[in-house]
């Protein structure tokens, strides 16, 4: 009797490892589709972008004359994170004055309100390094344009979660690993979904499920979301 027992049960931890393997592989099968199904749609639409970056382009360039606007490059680069640590240089429009850098610590030295506010969330909501026509771009999110560019290239997808800069996961107390195993993205779960208008933390929360729930249907919806957002410029910087 105790032998039928042990027959039965060796049959049943078979047939559930079988179930598990199958289950495994199938999950790795599923992933490996939306991969590249996702490049596929990064490709196209970052050739979309491009095609809207170059009129976009040469808008911005008469407007920063007229604004007299116009000293130092019109676009930005700054190095990023992007997938498995990797740096990246990300390509955006310029919408900062030239010697950002040195201005920020100057306003953050005479400014204890604002040196908190940046520490905690990484940006200022009175910016003063901010140009007029560089107002305009973020407002619109007509600053983000140049990072088709960085997704045809492969360095960050449509959607992902935000690309950073170097050491700034760490100081917020976040997951590396996890936040630097899929490839950033143009837009992501927090920015559709408040953008500027949430806290730092509330914002990780946001992009750490997005990385663990990613799929099809929820890269669609962010896009959506995003499109609307910035349509109502709700949640605009």
């Amino acid at each position: 009797m105790s032998v039928n027992v042990n027959v039965n049960d060796e049959k049943i931890i078979n047939n559930n490892e079988s179930l598990t393997t199958l289950n495994e592989r199938a999950l790795k099968e599923k992933k490996i589709v939306y991969s590249h199904f996702k490049r596929l749609i990064d490709i196209v639409g970052s050739l979309i972008g491009i095609v809207l970056l170059l009129p976009t382009a040469t808008i911005v360039f008469i407007a920063r004359f007229i604004l007299k606007e116009d000293d130092g490059p019109m676009m930005y680069e700054q190095l990023r994170v992007g997938k498995d640590g990797k740096y990246f240089r990300i390509y955006k429009f310029r919408t900062m004055v030239v010697g950002a850098d040195k201005i920020l610590n100057e306003y953050l030295e005479n400014n204890e309100e604002a040196k908190k506010e940046f520490e905690a969330n990484h940006k200022l909501k009175n910016d003063p390094r901010i140009t007029k026509i560089g107002n305009i771009l973020r407002k619109t999110s007509i600053d983000e344009l140049p990072q088709f560019i960085n997704v045809l290239k492969g360095d960050m997808s449509l959607v992902g979660p935000r690309p950073l800069v170097d050491g700034e996961i760490e100081l917020h107390n976040g997951n590396p690993d996890l936040y630097e195993s899929v490839k950033p993205g143009i837009t992501g779960y927090w920015a559709c979904n408040g953008r500027s208008e949430l806290t730092y933390e509330e914002r990780l929360k946001l992009e750490y499920y997005y990385i663990e729930n990613m799929s099809l249907i929820l890269d669609i919806k962010c896009v959506l979301k995003t499109i609307s957002a910035v349509v109502s410029r709700k949640g605009a910087k």
